[in-house]
């Protein structure tokens, strides 16, 4: 990494900026300072921000706006508190996954502990992969960092609250997945009827609220 920037800037086109950063939390802090430069109106013609766990890549219309993109992101400085730069979501979980009873085990905590560790966490969607819809949410306790299951599941059903490594996530759809399911959301994180289907976007706040199984909206 070049010592008079945070960051490595990686060769990917003429109007496309790919940063790679030696932390997740620099992925996140740097989009946020871009997008704050983009809702100013000092960055113009930035055609989308797409994150990942050590990269960021900035597609812009133009090679100038690209020069542009690298200018802004030369005044950045790293920092590792990063505050959420979307919308807020508060999540109904029903904490009843099939995998609740093994991370007791793992983590020598009861029920009642891994729910409240889990729900009183405050979460970010750091970036958006695997599946369609899918947000890798960071904030995740590190009591709770756990590995993927040995044995992936061929079939997880939608909206399975999940965690894995320093992640949680809810997952959107009917797919694949190793991650270790600890409950259900009550809301859709997909909507096949909307022009935007995703709920969860990078830069969202994500809250997680304990209910019963028992509420009449478990249902739905």
């Amino acid at each position: 990494m070049d010592p008079e920037r945070p960051f490595r800037l990686l060769e990917y086109g003429p109007t496309c900026a790919m940063f790679e950063l030696d932390a997740q939390v620099h992925v996140e802090d740097l989009s946020a300072h871009l997008r704050t430069a983009v809702d100013a109106g000092t960055l113009t013609d930035v055609e989308d921000m797409v994150p990942a766990a050590r990269t960021l890549m900035v597609l812009t219309r133009t090679p100038a706006t690209r020069t542009a993109v690298v200018g802004v992101a030369e005044t950045w400085s790293p920092s590792d508190e990063v505050a959420a730069t979307g919308a807020e979501h508060r999540i109904e979980v029903v904490y009843d996954g099939p995998d609740i009873d093994e991370v007791r085990r793992l983590t020598g905590m009861d029920r009642d502990e891994i729910i409240s560790i889990h729900s009183d966490a405050e979460y970010r969607v750091a970036f958006m992969g695997f599946a369609p819809g899918f947000g890798y949410l960071t904030g995740l306790p590190e009591v709770l960092h756990l590995p993927r299951r040995k044995d992936p599941r061929t079939r997880v059903p939608p909206r399975s609250v999940a965690i894995a490594g320093e992640y949680s996530a809810v997952y959107p759809r009917v797919s694949p997945g190793g991650w270790n399911l600890i409950g259900r959301s009550l809301q859709p994180m997909w909507r096949d009827d909307s022009e935007q289907p995703n709920v969860l976007a990078p830069g969202d706040l994500v809250r997680f609220l304990p209910v019963e199984s028992s509420d009449r909206r478990d249902a739905q």
